[in-house]
């Protein structure tokens, strides 16, 4: 089986991310791009989360081209593949619709730097990607623009959801646990009248924590 270890991670978080009420039914997706390989493994498309194995994970070249799984990929494959020719950085891409963060989505409203977690794992404020049709290059191309433009490591999908990318998969999946806890304590904050954020300077000490220990994906 090609990239074993890396699809049994994206088995892992996908549990987590559906466990953890990030997602709802078969919504969102998950990938992970191989160091070594360049190769690309991705969650199939509508499968339940807690019922994948590493065998139901989907394989792709660095084009796209599916080379081994039982299952098409997600239909978020064309923005995935992109994210990874466009940033060669990023080895992790976890997309999904929280509620909390998807909703300022919808009111067009930045999510920023409120609480700790949100430093470390973003390290600035959670940006809004403009409405393009989903399961599209188009939506990739913006998805893109704003990663690079800001040098974040999430962005808010207008009307859709959360998008997060990082070194490994559990950075990226922190990083999406991290946008809904702040979008949740922002909305709070809110309703009490009143809400602070953290520096720029302390953001980006935060940030530079987590950048020191990232480590890249790799199989043995």
């Amino acid at each position: 089986m090609l990239i074993k270890q890396l699809r049994e991670e994206i088995v892992e978080y996908g549990r987590k991310m559906r466990n953890s009420s990030l997602v709802s039914g078969t919504w969102g997706n998950i990938s992970a791009r191989d160091c070594k390989t360049g190769l690309i493994a991705i969650t199939p498309t509508s499968k339940e989360y807690n019922k994948l194995t590493a065998e139901d994970i989907t394989v792709l070249d660095e084009s796209g081209n599916m080379i081994e799984g039982k299952y098409p990929p997600s239909s978020e494959k064309p923005m995935h593949v992109l994210i990874y020719q466009e940033k060669k950085d990023v080895f992790a891409i976890v997309h999904t619709h929280s509620k909390f963060a998807t909703a300022f989505s919808v009111a067009l409203k930045e999510i920023p730097v409120v609480i700790v977690d949100l430093a470390m794992f973003v390290g600035s404020s959670v940006k809004i990607v403009k409405f393009k049709r989903p399961g599209t290059k188009d939506l990739g191309k913006e998805v893109v623009n704003v990663l690079k433009d800001s040098k974040t490591s999430a962005v808010l999908l207008q009307n859709h959801g959360v998008l997060t990318v990082g070194p490994s998969l559990k950075v990226a999946f922190s990083a999406a646990v991290s946008v809904e806890d702040a979008a949740e304590v922002y909305f709070r904050s809110l309703m009490l009248g009143n809400y602070t954020v953290i520096s720029k300077e302390e953001t980006r000490y935060l940030r530079n924590l987590i950048l020191h220990k990232g480590g890249k994906n790799e199989t043995n």
